[in-house]
């Protein structure tokens, strides 16, 4: 069983920069594949971004050369910086891990998820 606790989430005006954590339980972490993705008021959950066992990583177009994944292994915990923030990029946001190391961009890829958290993006 993997937990996946998010933090960092909060609220910040148009143009302005988060960083949002996701701690893992587990000492397979270093293996594990890792996503983002978000659900925005009345949205379907989409992907936002993920990085592989190997650091490879992949963005949805939409934030696209904003946003960053990173991860420390050290530390069992995954990165999400977010610049150029608009407000649509209100929502919830979910980490979530599968355990074969890659990264993909549909939910029902992913074996554990985080509780999610809220980040707000006023104009």
């Amino acid at each position: 069983q993997v937990q996946l606790v998010e933090s960092g989430g909060g609220s910040v005006q148009a143009g302005g920069s988060l960083r949002v954590s996701c701690a893992a339980s587990g000492r397979r972490f270093s293996r594990y594949g890792l996503g983002w993705f978000r659900q925005g008021p009345g949205l379907e959950r989409e992907f936002v971004g993920g990085i592989s066992w190997s650091d490879g990583t992949y963005f949805a177009d939409s934030v696209k050369g904003r946003f960053t994944i990173s991860r420390d292994n050290a530390k069992n915990t995954v990165y999400l910086q977010m610049n150029s923030l608009k407000p649509e990029d209100t929502a919830v946001y979910y980490c979530a891990a599968r355990l074969d190391g890659d990264y993909g961009t549909r939910s029902s890829e992913y074996d554990y998820w985080g509780q999610g958290i809220q980040v707000t993006v006023s104009s």
